[in-house]
């Protein structure tokens, strides 16, 4: 083929990629770039409304957590929380045998750190997690003579019972005798090894392991063989109620760790005789788990500062920060599109982005961090989720994120983006992802509801926690990752004068032709 044929072939070619790309140009236009990272096509908008303020969240159901507090914690900018722990143990087994003349030898509960395992040339280490704070405190453990409902005699016993945070003064009324203390309580990396040199030993991970005292344990659990009390566990919760961990400290600061109750226990050690030589003694190890009701309640001591900000926030414009705190903390609400001066139930804005019938390419919320109010550094929460308020659910972006098979550190992070962080390592922003959420409001006719923004200890955790006393707008549960999570950060709102940090809805859309 001679040169002179390819000509028309090729200027045909030219003038369909100059055709395609002016239509491409027709379309869309390219938005510029946000944050460092990698634009997506459309163009972007800004322009519409968003309300976001703070409320101090009321008591908080905190029974039935996916993981338990206990300690001091003193956050740097939101101040000193007491966390008290009430669980109720459950037999081993039911109607237990121990064998003649059994005595109880020693007794330890057992609370352990979540942590990984390394084992290099039978040498195991430990790293810690979930532990907050580097402060020595004490801790006291008494029995508890309150009885945990499972169910709640108020439904006809068709509901389960909720527990709150602020119940821990009804608790200590029913506290026995002091079974154990410890002063200066740190959590260390060091594990344990039990029966150590014998054909029993075993080795158990870090954690809080306090001795208890055998003359209790003997008489209420060993002595009890073959009594109705043992038979069974719904008859041993109604004898041995539970045990509550109450901690102090004479000074602001602290230690606080979170742990899976499901592998917490009281182990009982005991010996007995040996069914065919009286002289020998044969040993034995009776677990009591925490496999019953497990309650924390919370003593906060907010700043002056905060509660005033907080106290009365402004829910037609918006505020300038927007407070968020784990625990029975505080819960910042996000509303969408402004109001709705018609009537009709559709806020003005949607009604408009409707009617233009935008093809939504992607929708953030960033939220940045005041760091002229907050600390910085490990203090802060390296996620904050959002959430339907209304039905107390996550939004439709939750189950289309495809790191959500990834552990708890690393999921979800398109949706509920991790902290990003300057090179002082101090929070820059987070942000959210909600680009289906606002593709279903304005091409399904999805219902705006409130969102509720708060801190998370673990972002895969869908449960959800009551208020004992519903909120405006329409607060009525919290996700369990947030009442789990200790720490607390403040955010820009919309409101405040600094443009460049101001909460926006961003919106990157091609408008069809």
């Amino acid at each position: 083929m001679k040169i002179k044929n390819l000509l028309p072939l090729a200027g045909a070619i030219l003038l369909l990629l100059i055709v395609l790309s002016s239509c491409q140009e027709d379309i869309t236009t390219i938005g510029s770039e946000i944050l460092g990272t990698e634009t997506p096509n459309g163009i972007l908008d800004e322009s519409q409304t968003i309300v976001a303020y703070s409320r101090k969240l009321g008591p908080l159901q905190s029974n039935r957590l996916p993981a338990y507090q206990l300690g001091i914690y003193n956050d740097p900018v939101y101040g000193k929380s007491k966390v008290n722990l009430l669980s109720q143990l459950t037999l081993e087994s039911n109607d237990p045998k121990f064998g003649d003349s059994a005595v109880v030898d020693s007794v330890f509960v057992y609370l352990p750190y979540f942590s990984t395992a390394t084992t290099v040339d039978s040498t195991t280490t430990y790293e810690l997690d979930s532990i907050y704070g580097t402060t020595r405190i004490n801790l006291s453990i008494f029995p508890s003579n309150y009885f945990l409902r499972e169910y709640d005699p108020n439904s006809g016993f068709e509901e389960f019972q909720n527990y709150y945070t602020n119940q821990g003064p009804t608790f200590e009324e029913y506290l026995g005798p002091e079974l154990a203390s410890v002063e200066n309580f740190l959590p260390t990396e060091n594990g344990y090894i039990i029966n150590e040199g014998t054909d029993t030993e075993e080795k158990i991970a870090p954690g809080l392991r306090v001795k208890l005292p055998v003359e209790f344990f003997q008489e209420n659990i060993i002595d009890k063989e073959g009594s109705p009390e043992l038979r069974n566990n719904n008859n041993f919760k109604n004898f041995l109620r539970g045990i509550y961990f109450k901690v102090d400290s004479p000074t602001d600061d602290g230690s606080l760790f979170i742990f899976d109750a499901t592998k917490a226990y009281v182990s009982i050690f005991y010996s007995f005789d040996d069914e065919t030589d009286p002289d020998i003694r044969d040993t034995g190890i009776f677990k009591l788990n925490f496999g019953g009701i497990n309650v924390n309640t919370f003593e906060n001591q907010l700043p002056q500062q905060i509660q005033t900000a907080i106290s009365n926030p402004n829910i037609q414009t918006g505020d300038e920060n927007l407070y968020l705190r784990g625990g029975d903390g505080i819960i910042s609400i996000v509303e969408l599109f402004g109001k709705d001066n018609d009537n009709n139930g559709i806020a003005d804005e949607l009604e408009t982005l409707r009617d233009k019938k935008w093809l939504i390419n992607e929708a953030n919320l960033i939220f940045y961090v005041n760091q002229d109010l907050m600390v910085g550094g490990a203090t802060e929460p390296e996620r904050i989720i959002i959430y339907d308020l209304k039905n107390s659910n996550v939004l439709a972006d939750y189950n289309l994120d495809t790191t959500a098979g990834l552990d708890a550190a690393n999921a979800l992070t398109n949706h509920f983006g991790k902290l990003q962080r300057g090179s002082d390592g101090n929070g820059e922003y987070y942000k959210l992802k909600i680009t289906a959420h606002v593709s279903n409001l304005i091409n399904k006719d999805s219902t705006n509801v409130p969102l509720g923004i708060v801190v998370s200890q673990n972002v895969l955790t869908q449960t959800t926690s009551k208020l004992l006393n519903p909120m405006e707008p329409q607060i009525e549960q919290v996700p369990t990752s947030s009442v789990v999570s200790p720490e607390g950060t403040i955010l820009y709102g919309n409101a405040t004068p600094n443009q460049e940090k101001r909460l926006k809805l961003q919106i990157y859309y091609t408008e069809p032709k």
